[in-house]
């Protein structure tokens, strides 16, 4: 891992702390590292009427559009319990850094025990729907 990959997980560990997930107790954070060196970050938010909540990894990647990034360098993702592997993004979040994301975006994912596993986007989402 590089400097840029070890700031984006604890950028990641960060945001997690401040997950709004009150119904799945599933706390999850997100960092993404743009194509000019920001780092932006998001965490899961939840909501009662349960599919409306938003995941870490889109909330990163709205600030990272926000903020005027447009690709995706590396993201990483720090989440899970105990008793539950890496958090993987869901297929809505794969699509998603897939939109922003190159053959050399580096997916970082950690588990609550802070294993780290690396991935490509050819890995998550193989075959992906893109209009480029």
């Amino acid at each position: 891992m590089t400097n840029n990959d070890d700031a984006l997980i604890e950028a990641a560990k960060v945001v997690r702390a401040r997950a709004h997930a009150p119904y799945s107790h599933y706390h999850v954070g997100a960092a993404v590292l743009d194509e000019n060196g920001r780092v932006h970050s998001g965490c899961n938010v939840e909501n009662a009427a349960y599919p409306e909540g938003i995941c870490a990894e889109t909330s990163a990647i709205a600030a990272m559009v926000a903020a005027g990034g447009a690709r995706i360098v590396a993201i990483a993702a720090v989440g899970g319990r105990q008793d539950l592997e890496a958090c993987t993004p869901c297929g809505g979040c794969r699509q998603r850094i897939s939109e922003f994301a190159d053959r050399n975006t580096r997916i970082i994912l950690l588990d609550d025990q802070g294993q780290a596993r690396s991935y490509t986007m050819e890995q998550l989402l193989p075959a992906s729907f893109s209009l480029r």
